[in-house]
């Protein structure tokens, strides 16, 4: 199991840890700050030195056992790096705090849209949320308005927990079909925005609303019958 930095301070950008497997592309370590690819959002990316050479991270990701993260490499030739050996960890930050920003303005939409979301994806300046709608009729323009308020309210969002017995017994709370929340280990992260969203989460996010700045929806496309795309971009990428 890697220890999740990011869980506890999504806003630290370099990290030291020890190396405890080397694999074909890429590396395990003890403790990481690169978030891995789940929820729709992306996996981090960076570098890594160890072993007297520095490597550019450009992916990572979860292994199969879904606890331990593997952070793959821009070369197959990892001889110089072992296992024990110290690593310096180095976000590339102005992207993974986009990411922040636009997971944040994802909850904000599932406040604003009570429907249950069936799908997502996170991107650096745009992202989109898909939601059963039931033929619910969404306008851009009034959404757009009722996004920015909120950001502008400066609302907290905090980290914290439920047990997986809460959890089983308020479903509810889980607002992506596609996307079910890790059980197992007793707990499940959440995230919270004050008197506006909370729901289990094992994203980045931003500490308050005011820090994504202003969003704009630029597309409500129609995916089947019933359910809606919605397309969020941030003005200030």
């Amino acid at each position: 199991m890697t220890e999740k930095i990011f869980y506890q301070d999504s806003y630290q950008k370099t990290h030291r840890s020890v190396v405890r497997a080397v694999r074909e592309g890429g590396v395990v370590l003890e403790s990481t700050i690169f978030y891995p690819l789940g929820g729709g959002q992306p996996g981090d990316t960076g570098t890594i030195t160890a072993g007297g050479t520095t490597h550019r991270v450009n992916d990572t990701r979860y292994a199969d056992d879904k606890t331990t993260i593997v952070h793959f490499l821009d070369t197959d030739d990892l001889s110089a790096i072992s296992v024990g050996d110290m690593a310096e960890m180095k976000l590339d930050w102005e992207r993974r705090y986009r990411h922040m920003r636009m997971h944040t303005s994802m909850h904000l939409m599932c406040h604003l849209i009570t429907a249950q979301a069936t799908g997502g994806s996170i991107g650096e300046s745009a992202s989109r949320i898909d939601f059963d709608l039931q033929g619910q009729a969404v306008d851009k323009e009034a959404l757009t308005a009722a996004m920015n308020e909120l950001i502008r309210r400066n609302l907290p969002v905090v980290v914290g927990s439920i047990s997986d017995q809460e959890l089983d017994q308020n479903p509810e709370l889980v607002r992506t079909l596609s996307v079910q929340p890790p059980k197992g280990q007793g707990s499940v992260r959440t995230i919270s925005i004050e008197d506006t969203d909370y729901q289990p989460c094992g994203g980045t996010h931003v500490q308050n609303t005011g820090e994504i700045g202003e969003v704009v929806v630029s597309k409500i496309k129609s995916k089947g019958k019933q359910n809606k795309r919605i397309t969020l971009i941030l003005v200030n990428s």
